[in-house]
């Protein structure tokens, strides 16, 4: 079976879809693929397509929703050449399987995209630990690359898919976070700022971002923009969260107004743990005092 679910929900048995175009068969395939190979009380499945207050009829409907994947699944299956075996062909109900208290869906270990995306990223991670920025920019970029959209984009998602929607949109951040961070050690601001552009507009008190984008408009030649850039965060923050930039982003500023071109030529210089955001030292002067340190996003 092939799951994916960076974008819109795909899952494919012999090559043929078995996703459901109505919403609730749809999230109940969702949870079940997001758990793939694992079983799935029947009271999770009801509080994702109801909530806490799920109608009397909440079990026999879910019955219905699993009838109705069964059909799919074995329109899929009649395609698969028998085995030639003594256990004869599969069934629908050897692929959704009722078990006592749930379903279970034999899925081959989960979604296929997000284990490429976890190898991919780590292979990254390590890279940049390693110092090797070449390799983990590009690691980085094929592991973003499988993302086509927000995770299960086609889905009515209940509380259980929001907290994994939530989880996997914050894993991509962090690829995305470290594969900018080393494109910015290999050289490549100015490549960098259209990209940047858009994310700062998108993750508007998303530190990180933000201090990226300064660095990389500084190093472009653009002071001017790098400080307006610390000043539109500093308000957005004040305004919609009641904060202040943080004191790493506050030396980034001040390195800004007082470094000139000596920013241009700086790097980290302390690798950042595997899937966190990492702070860009931003002068001879003030790297010592940022050694180590890693701007958190505050949203």
């Amino acid at each position: 079976m092939d799951i994916e679910v960076l974008g819109a929900l795909a899952v494919r048995e012999n090559g043929l879809s078995i996703t459901p175009t109505a919403p609730k068969p749809r999230q109940v395939l969702a949870l079940l693929a997001l758990h793939a190979d694992r079983m799935v009380p029947v009271s999770a499945l009801t509080e994702e397509l109801w909530g806490a207050a799920p109608p009397r009829s909440a079990r026999t409907t879910l019955q219905t929703y699993v009838l109705q994947l069964r059909e799919l699944i074995a329109a899929a299956l009649a395609r698969e050449a028998v085995p030639d075996t003594a256990v004869g062909p599969r069934s629908a109900k050897d692929v959704l399987v009722t078990m006592p208290g749930g379903y279970l869906l034999c899925g081959g270990g989960g979604a296929s995209d997000v284990r490429t995306f976890e190898r991919l990223a780590g292979a990254g991670y390590r890279a940049m630990d390693a110092g090797d920025c070449a390799g983990a920019a590009r690691q980085l970029r094929e592991a973003l690359a499988l993302w086509s959209g927000t995770a299960f984009a086609d889905v009515q998602a209940g509380p259980q898919l929001q907290m994994e929607i939530k989880r996997l949109d914050e894993s991509r951040l962090c690829a995305l976070d470290r594969r900018i961070e080393a494109d910015l050690r290999l050289g490549r601001h100015r490549e960098l700022l259209a990209e940047l552009t858009v994310l700062v507009n998108g993750y508007r008190t998303h530190e990180s971002l933000h201090a990226q984008y300064m660095l990389a408009l500084h190093r472009s030649g653009r002071r001017g923009e790098a400080l307006d850039a610390y000043q539109r965060l500093r308000t957005t923050l004040v305004q919609e969260l009641g904060l202040e930039p943080s004191a790493r982003l506050r030396r980034l500023q001040r390195s800004i107004l007082t470094a000139g071109h000596d920013l241009a030529a700086q790097t980290s210089t302390a690798p950042a743990a595997p899937g966190t955001p990492a702070a860009s030292a931003v002068s001879a002067a003030s790297a010592a005092a940022v050694a180590g340190e890693r701007l958190v996003p505050t949203g």
